[in-house]
Parts: C-alpha cells; structure tokens; sequence
C-alpha cells in the first residue's frame, strides 16, 4: 500500500525561471539514470524478495525516489515559469512547451521518451544490488553535471539534497550487499584456475597482478540451500 503525502519530501523553489535549464534537468525526471527508472527498478526487484530485512529496504528506497521524482518535477515546473516559449529553449527537449502546456513529460534531456529498457530486474540479489549500487552512482554524476551548470542557489540546494540522497541509498546497498555474501550468484560457480589469471593484452607494462577470487565453500551445509539472500 502506498500513501501519498501533499509535503514535499524537502521544499523546492528557484530563483527565477529558466527553461533552458529545466529542459536539462528532464534527464533525472524521464532519463535512464533518473528518479523514475530508480524508483521502479527497486520497487520491481522487491516483488520476489523473501529476505524481509532487503525487501523492506527496497520498497522504502523505491518509495522516497517517487519522492524524489515529485521535486524534480515541481522544480521543472518552476524553472518553466508560466509562459509557452519555445524560443526560450534553443536546445533538449521542447515538448514541454509544445506538447504538455509545460507539465513535465516522462522524457529525457533530448526528448526521447522514458522506457521500461531502463529497468534492471534478474531475480537475483547479488547481481541487483550490484546494479542499483551502480545506478545510483551514475545518478550522483548526473546530477554533479547538473550542479556545475546552474548558478541558481535554491536549485543547487535541492540538487545538493537530491545527491546526497543518492550517498546514502549507495550505502545501504552496499551494506545489504555485505549481508549476503556466499549466497545466489556469489555462491553457484567455484573458483577455477581460469579465474585467476590477467592476460596482459597491452603495451607498454603490466599494471595490475593476476587477481585472486576467494571461492564460496561449498562444504558448509548452510550454504548449500538457498540463503538469506535467495529470493527462491
């Protein structure tokens, strides 16, 4: 069940407005690594979770990035202002001064429209929190990009906000990501020797010494059925 909640998770307002701004800042509203693809990346890898503990931190990580997707759009909205011009964007997405009567649309910085693509979903815990550790990493440069090109402070304090976000829930993946060691994918294959070699494909020097994979025991009798991490 969800409940929607008329106060913002944190405030937004904006100097003054700037379209041409707020066609950039769609990318975290419609993009691939923006609030909208986080949200149902997590909230879809929590429908199989069985860990009650992980499941748990899926859905509230999912439900805040609605959270944030609702700021995002609001401050689009206000960057907008009130009046239809698509002079005032010269380049990126213009839909939503041709299309929406500027509500923001589910589209990215160039107009190219928000796709269930963007999801990562595998049934496995390991590989996806592996993949939402990385999706918020990718969020964080985004908007670090977006940081550096705005000169309005009330902006750069809910982006400030926003990335800052994006820190913690990296942390808490990575946390969960600790708890199940030796289970799912990080338990099914032994280590070969195959596993433990660097082929030196380039010139000049060897950089990096042949890696050293800790193999999973398999002689454990607790790690032979499915573990806290399974989601079978």
């Amino acid at each position: 069940m969800f409940k929607h909640d008329k106060q913002l998770l944190r405030n937004v307002k904006v100097e003054r407005p700037n379209p041409q701004y707020a066609a950039l800042l769609q990318e975290q509203l419609g993009g691939p690594n923006g609030e909208l693809k986080a949200a149902l990346q997590y909230l879809s890898q929590s429908f199989r979770v069985k860990d009650p503990a992980i499941k748990d931190l899926f859905l509230d990580i999912g439900a805040e990035e609605l959270s944030h997707m609702e700021m995002v759009a609001q401050t689009i909205n206000l960057l907008n202002g009130r009046d239809l011009s698509v002079e005032s964007v010269p380049l990126g997405e213009v839909q939503n001064h041709v299309l929406t009567g500027l509500a923001p649309d589910l589209v990215n910085a160039s107009g190219a429209p928000f796709t269930a693509d963007y999801v990562n979903v595998t049934g496995d815990l390991a590989a996806d929190l592996l993949s939402n550790i990385a999706a918020e990493q990718r969020a964080k440069v985004v908007y670090e990009y977006l940081y550096r090109q705005i000169g309005d402070k009330y902006v750069r304090e809910t982006i400030d906000f926003l990335l800052n976000r994006e820190e913690a829930h990296n942390a808490l993946f990575r946390e969960a990501l600790n708890r199940i060691q030796d289970t799912g994918s990080n338990r099914d294959f032994g280590v070969t020797e195959d596993s433990k070699l660097y082929f030196d494909l380039s010139t000049p020097g060897k950089h990096f010494d042949n890696p050293n994979p800790t193999p999973p025991s398999f002689n454990n009798p607790r790690q032979m059925g499915p573990g806290p991490g399974s989601m079978n």
